[in-house]
């Protein structure tokens, strides 16, 4: 793959490789611009519903204009089949990353990662875009001075988002079937429910708050099936009763 030319970007290096393909820096063999490239495995590239999931990426955070929601500059097919999305490269880490490093945030570094998160999803929402596995995998870390802290979230991987506009309020996914990441998922994910919308990213952004604050997740548990009953049947634990010096407004 190094050195193969995708549309008009030269692949340069590996970044990542994970179980459904691999990250590669590249550069547009024009413009000079450098740019992310995930590519799809190719076993994968020949599953329509996959490439449906992953073209959905892109497409989906094209029509989100907010400066927190990561920019996709092309995508398509590469010439051994394997489907590809070119992104803006970024420098940073993600959330999950940090957490794990870090343990917990400062709250009032948390409350402003949190705001900027959930600006980028009014922007989402508003165009009618879901994005269904909000966590902090998905959130990236930047460096900007402009903002407050100085780092910026760039909200990643909307593969499995629902896009609202396009289907009349019915999920682009099996009736039935259960999309999301346990931890964050909202008790309508959990029941599988088609009746899924934006309040779903709210819950999964909650979560997240807890997590960023607290260093631990609203629930815990040893499997996906203990995970999804907390979400529907266990009320959620107040979040100063794991962390104290949490304000009142913020639980």
């Amino acid at each position: 793959m190094i050195g193969a030319t995708l549309g008009s970007y030269t692949i340069e290096r590996e970044l990542g490789r994970g179980g459904m393909g691999a990250v590669y820096t590249a550069v547009h063999t024009l413009l000079g611009r450098r740019a992310a490239v995930k590519v799809l495995l190719a076993e994968l590239s020949r599953d329509q519903a996959t490439v449906q999931r992953f073209f959905n990426e892109a497409r989906a955070a094209t029509a989100i204009k907010h400066p927190s929601i990561v920019e996709i500059y092309d995508f398509g097919w590469a010439p051994d089949g394997a489907a590809f999305i070119v992104m803006e490269l970024m420098e940073g880490e993600s959330l999950a990353t940090r957490l794990a490093r870090v343990g917990r945030l400062p709250v009032a570094t948390a409350l402003v990662l949190a705001r900027q998160i959930a600006t980028a999803l009014a922007a989402a929402h508003k165009a009618g875009i879901v994005h269904r596995d909000l966590k902090p995998d998905n959130a990236f870390l930047v460096a900007d001075p402009e903002v407050p802290g100085g780092e910026r979230v760039k909200l990643l991987d909307f593969g499995i988002a629902k896009l609202v506009s396009d289907t009349g309020g019915g999920a682009k996914t099996t009736t039935g079937a259960i999309m999301g990441t346990p931890h964050y998922m909202s008790p309508e994910q959990c029941e599988g429910s088609r009746a899924v919308d934006h309040r779903t990213d709210l819950y999964a952004l909650g979560c997240m708050l807890f997590q960023m604050i607290s260093g631990r997740l609203p629930f815990e548990g040893a499997g996906v099936g203990g995970l999804i009953g907390m979400h529907l049947y266990v009320p959620a634990p107040a979040l100063r009763s794991v962390a104290p010096e949490a304000p009142a407004a913020v639980e």
